[in-house]
């Protein structure tokens, strides 16, 4: 599993020209799923996105998580995360867990980060095209692997 954090003032996600989901000052999370990933690593996701000290503290300083600042989260399903673009020049999306598969992950992922936040988790549309809007505070984006634990 894969998650870009984006530390963001606001965002919201679109579909169809309606907005389907919004936030405040918190987290945008673009989430990429492949079929060898597991609870363990929605586990290891929860514990890092909800833990990471990436929001400033009365000193300036990046210290405190999204849960100290009693921020929101909104998640985004993303399976172009898993993008190989070793050979040619269009991505293939082999790594990638097909829908059937990757949905209930996500959904679990989405599920368990909200009892640890105590807070819904918005998001946008699974497997539907989306507009996300951010304004990035920052920015900081951090990418988290759970595979790639030293990454």
């Amino acid at each position: 599993m894969r998650v870009v954090v984006q530390r963001v003032k606001r965002c919201s996600v679109t579909v169809d020209n309606s907005v389907v989901s919004e936030i405040g000052k918190g987290l945008l999370l673009l989430v990429g799923i492949t079929d060898d990933d597991k609870q363990e690593d929605i586990d290891y996701l929860v514990k890092k996105v909800s833990q990471l000290r990436i929001f400033d503290d009365k000193e300036g300083v990046m210290n405190l998580s999204v849960k100290d600042i009693d921020g929101d989260v909104l998640s985004v399903s993303q399976f172009t995360l898993y993008a190989s673009t070793k050979k040619g020049n269009r991505p293939s999306y082999i790594r990638a867990a097909k829908g059937e598969v990757s949905e209930g992950l996500y959904q679990k992922f989405r599920s368990d980060l909200a009892i640890v936040l105590n807070k819904p988790v918005p998001d946008g549309v699974f497997g539907a095209y989306m507009d996300v809007d951010l304004v990035n505070d920052g920015p900081v984006t951090i990418i988290i692997d759970s595979k790639q634990r030293d990454f």
